[in-house]
């Protein structure tokens, strides 16, 4: 255990560092992080609460075996050119007993001093079992305090020993190499040149320039067991004593605090890419709604844009129909025609031939273009929207291989029901269906115009039925055939009432009827746009969650970072 041993500000970095990793744990919990790098945190979390962890880690043969009975002083471990090390073994303090299994692991406990204060594990060679070589790297590398690599003089930093240290070396661990069997090398200057190869090596892929010691285990146990003349030829003593006085008290207690700092730092830096790099995938998604919805926004304004002008033709059809009634007047309200004045009759049917004429027909045709250019334009847009959304279906069906992570599997969901559905409006579509619910809505418009009942009319009936004689209320035109005899100014004055009230009749059903069908337009277009909208929403709201998360994610990580690399420098401070 720590706290025992740890001063006052020793303690307040425990306790600030107990606290950084929890908070971190909860973060990779939320972001669904990998069960092997949560367990690795997990376990860093807990070696604070155990001694000081030794690990051994070499390829078979290199003498990992033979270097551990070195430093025991007694061949308490197999030693052979065949992979001996199948397991993981640990080599704890206490009374010697037959290896066993304690808490899955297997254990072996020896009374040599320096397992006092340190626990030294075992691996199997990096090139003998890969399922092996896996487990030192996934349980107990994340987990050590110290990396002892071993290599061998024969054939020193193989390209075994570079493809596992290129694994390990992100879990910011401290590594010291040990070159063994320099027994096996002729002379001094050979064993320089082996370590100076390491060195170099080492620098490259590691960038630092590691700790070496050059040793013969095989004669460095002798010596113990009697041979004290081959102690300096094994060049033993100088890593023996590193691992005792270099790595005190102090020294141990600051790798102990700062090791699992490196463990948090990788998943950290991890995570942050991982979360950068959703956020750069995400743009796309992002981009597409803003598209869709800029793309949207041009559409509603292009679209009443295009229905102003298109009702325009409505509203000439009833300034020429204003036009023909003032010539009319012109010709008709005359003395000469004074006759034909007081045949009311004649009035009304020549005013609806003459005045009239198809102008309800013409109005209905026109009114129903608007509809099928409404009903086309709606579906256009559909169909835009569904281009959209199939170019990026295909673009994530390309990029996404293999197992797919959350956020990929949902995205990938959203997208193909979201464009499947878009995909069935447009399958269904039915044009007819759709114009008729819009003449129905400009029947009623129309109605509303004139303050008229529907009934069972069509619309051609309907705009017949305003604009005829009866609808205008031409009473004036009537009342001048009847006054015709009261004398020569009475006519001239009706004329110019009628074409008065003519005037003022259409313009005000242009108005109205203006009004009436833009308003009606108007909430046609908004249900489109609506529909459309509620259509894609689901991937939508997806997407700005997924981008609010991850700008979160992205401060907490940030946050934690900084938070650590503060608790790191303090911590190095303690040498």
């Amino acid at each position: 255990m720590l706290k025992p041993i740890l001063s006052e500000r020793q303690e307040q970095l425990l306790k600030q560092e107990r606290s950084l990793l929890s908070d971190l744990r909860v973060l990779l919990s939320g972001l669904e992080a990998a069960p092997d790098d949560q367990q690795a945190l997990v376990d860093s979390i807990r070696q604070l609460d155990e001694l000081f962890l030794l690990v051994i880690v070499g390829e078979f043969n290199a003498g990992k075996s033979a270097f551990i009975n070195a430093l025991l002083g007694q061949p308490l471990l197999d030693e052979g050119v065949t992979p001996t090390t199948t397991e993981i073994n640990i080599l704890r303090y206490g009374a010697l007993i037959e290896r066993g299994r304690e808490d899955g692991q297997w254990v072996q406990r020896f009374p040599a001093d320096i397992l006092r204060d340190i626990v030294i594990v075992d691996t199997p060679g990096t090139n003998a079992i890969i399922r092996e070589h896996e487990a030192i790297t996934a349980q107990f590398v994340p987990r050590a305090d110290l990396v002892l690599f071993v290599t061998s003089a024969d054939r020193p930093f193989t390209e075994s020993e570079r493809a596992f240290l290129e694994q390990i070396k992100n879990w910011g661990k401290k590594i010291v190499f040990v070159i063994n069997k320099i027994d096996i090398l002729e002379t001094a200057q050979q064993v320089e040149q082996v370590a100076a190869f390491v060195a170099a090596s080492a620098q490259s892929l590691l960038n630092l320039t590691p700790e070496i010691f050059p040793v013969s285990a095989k004669l460095a146990l002798r010596a113990k067991q009697g041979d004290a003349m081959l102690m300096s030829v094994s060049r033993f003593e100088p890593l023996e004593r590193y691992i005792r006085h270099t790595l005190d008290e102090t020294e141990r207690i600051r790798l102990k605090l700062a090791n699992p700092l490196g463990v948090a730092l990788r998943l950290v830096e991890k995570y942050t890419a991982q979360v950068l790099e959703q956020q750069e995938r995400l743009k796309v998604d992002t981009a597409l709604i803003d598209d869709i919805e800029r793309q949207t926004a041009l559409y509603q304004t292009d679209m009443t844009r295009d229905f102003r002008y298109r009702l325009t033709e409505v509203a000439s059809l009833l300034y020429a129909m204003e036009n023909r009634g003032l010539a009319y007047f012109d010709e008709t309200l005359r003395l000469a025609r004074v006759f034909d004045l007081v045949r009311t009759d004649y009035i009304k049917r020549t005013f609806a031939e003459h005045v009239v004429a198809d102008t309800p027909q013409q109005i209905e045709r026109s009114i129903n273009e608007l509809i099928d250019w409404l009903v086309d334009q709606d579906l256009r847009q559909w169909q835009a929207v569904t281009a959209h959304l199939d170019r990026r279906r295909t673009e994530h069906a390309d990029r996404v291989v293999g197992a797919l992570g959350r956020f990929e599997y949902d995205r990938g969901r959203l997208l193909d029901s979201v464009g499947r559905a878009a995909q069935q409006v447009i399958d269904s579509y039915d044009h007819e269906a759709e114009a008729a619910q819009l003449a129905a809505a400009a029947q009623q418009a129309v109605a509303e115009t004139g303050l008229v009942e529907i009934g069972a009319v069509g619309l051609g009936a309907l705009l017949v039925s305003l604009l005829s004689t009866a609808a205008l209320d031409f009473t004036g035109v009537l009342l001048a055939g009847t006054l015709a005899a009261l004398g020569l100014l009475v006519i001239p004055s009706r004329r110019k009432e009628a074409k008065q009230q003519l005037h003022d009749k259409v313009a005000g059903l242009r108005q109205r009827l203006t009004d009436n069908l833009t308003a009606q337009f108007d909430k046609e277009l908004t249900r489109s746009l609506r529909r459309l909208t509620e259509a894609i929403a689901p991937y939508t709201r997806f997407i700005r969650a997924e981008r609010a998360q991850l700008e979160e994610t992205h401060t907490q990580l940030t946050l934690s970072r900084d938070q650590l690399l503060a608790l790191k420098i303090q911590i190095e401070a303690m040498r």
